[in-house]
């Protein structure tokens, strides 16, 4: 990396200036990093309305769908990139939330990979969507 010649930073004397030539030197020297990843990653994250809708055809009995829905709304909102400090993540708030791996390599943006991961979490452990929101509902856990 190379930095202005000593004459050219003498003339630099407003902070402002100097900030800029700071951040065109870093631009050129390939410093900077692009915004587009940042916005590519989140342009993949499934809505509120998509995750319901995924998960109405994933679920297609009521009473089950129900529940898992009673369940994901207290959990995360259907907020799909939802976190929290103990680490749980996601739709169905797994802890940690890398387990989703098992369902998708696109676990952290994809609320099918998501839940089809908490179906079946929710049917191994409880037997069903219902039996873990009964669950749910006396220790606000699952």
């Amino acid at each position: 990396m190379s930095f202005a010649p000593a004459s050219a930073l003498r003339r630099l004397s407003a902070p402002k200036k100097a900030l800029a030539a700071a951040a065109v030197t870093a631009a050129t020297t390939g410093m900077l990093l692009a915004a587009a990843p940042a916005q590519a990653a989140t342009a993949s994250v499934d809505s509120a309305t998509e995750a319901q809708t995924i998960a109405k055809q994933l679920i297609p009995n009521a009473t089950q769908y129900k529940a898992f829905s009673n369940i994901v709304s207290h959990e995360s909102s259907w907020n799909v990139t939802a976190a929290n400090a103990s680490g749980a993540y996601g739709l169905v708030q797994a802890k940690p939330g890398s387990k989703m791996a098992s369902a998708g390599s696109d676990w952290q943006t994809s609320a099918k990979t998501q839940i089809t991961w908490g179906l079946e979490y929710m049917n191994s452990r409880y037997g069903s969507p219902a039996a873990a929101w009964s669950f749910w509902q006396t220790h606000h856990w699952y």
